[in-house]
């Protein structure tokens, strides 16, 4: 049963998040909202509530592993598999200067967070931790990264014309009912996800650091994989990528800058490790982008590959 109510937990944020994204978008054109801001925030938002409510909720539930081993796994499986899948299916060409400070600013998340998760071998402390103060200050940086995002739609020389799909008004009822329908089959799916994962784990003696890693994170990133390769599909590689950065830098700031606030967050050692890597992978992508601008088939099966192997290494770590 707790693997049924798991899955069902998943189709539950899922497509919850589809139902947000579309009513909330919906209604941010009602409102006269730009449509490329719309795009910058509510669909990098609603692609990324899922890992937020899964991380939110396990925080609130004392499983802080949990938390943790998502968004740092969800960002690995971002930077890895989803970009890999989707460079092989179209190569990824970063031709948006935007999007060319976004992957060093991926980046400087990743290292901010190994910094603070690091009080061992830089305080050295009795054992590490993210603390309330350290989740304050990833939601400031968020802000910053967010006033940035608003100074991009404001000047972009695009709106215009990104202006003109918009030009048919949805109507307020049907799109105030999916935003809430959304935003309730988030929550409802992240209390499943969370509560049966850790049954499950446990069950199997695998550690929370563990499942957080693997099923949470492979199951609340699924809108950046179903998104990223439907976007490669119609050669639309800046929005493949972009969602893949965008998601990962609201993973740290945003989501772990949440669940610290609400409680602090021991630190398992062997996250460190992990997050290393992670960072080894987004310069790995970084040097993709900037080499020829493009991220192709070849070097889209280099970042897969890096995924597979991590699999096998976390799974024999346990």
């Amino acid at each position: 049963m707790s693997y049924v109510l798991l899955l069902l937990g998943f189709a539950l944020l899922i497509k919850g998040a589809d139902f947000f994204v579309d009513g909330s978008s919906s209604i941010a054109r009602l409102l006269n909202v730009s449509p490329l801001l719309i795009g910058l925030t509510i669909v990098a938002f609603g692609t990324s509530s899922p890992e937020a409510t899964a991380s939110i909720i396990a925080a609130l539930n004392g499983n802080p592993d949990v938390a943790l081993g998502n968004v740092i796994g969800s960002n690995m499986f971002n930077i890895t598999l989803v970009v890999g899948l989707t460079a092989l299916l179209s190569p990824l060409i970063v031709t948006n200067a935007t999007l060319r400070k976004e992957i060093p600013f991926t980046l400087l998340a990743s290292i901010a967070l190994y910094i603070f998760i690091n009080d061992q071998m830089i305080e050295g402390a009795v054992e590490s931790t993210l603390s309330r103060s350290e989740g304050l200050i990833l939601l400031l940086i968020f802000c910053v990264f967010l006033y940035y995002i608003f100074e991009v739609a404001r000047t972009s020389p695009r709106e215009q014309k990104i202006a003109q799909d918009f030009a048919i008004k949805p109507t307020w009822g049907k799109n105030i009912f999916l935003s809430i329908l959304g935003l309730a089959m988030i929550i409802g799916g992240g209390e499943l996800v969370i509560r049966h994962s850790t049954a499950i784990a446990f069950s199997h003696g695998m550690s929370e650091t563990l499942v957080g890693l693997t099923i949470v994170a492979i199951g609340t990133s699924l809108p950046e994989l179903v998104t990223s390769l439907t976007a490669a599909l119609k050669k639309e590689s800046e929005i493949a990528l972009g969602n893949i950065v965008g998601s990962s830098i609201f993973n740290i700031f945003f989501v772990l800058g949440t669940a610290a606030t609400i409680t602090p967050m021991h630190v398992d050692s062997r996250v460190v490790v992990d997050l290393l890597l992670l960072i080894f992978l987004t310069l790995l992508l970084l040097v993709f982008s900037r080499t020829r601008y493009t991220v192709g088939k070849y070097e889209g099966l280099i970042l897969a590959s890096f995924y597979i192997g991590y699999m096998v290494y976390i799974i024999w770590r346990n």
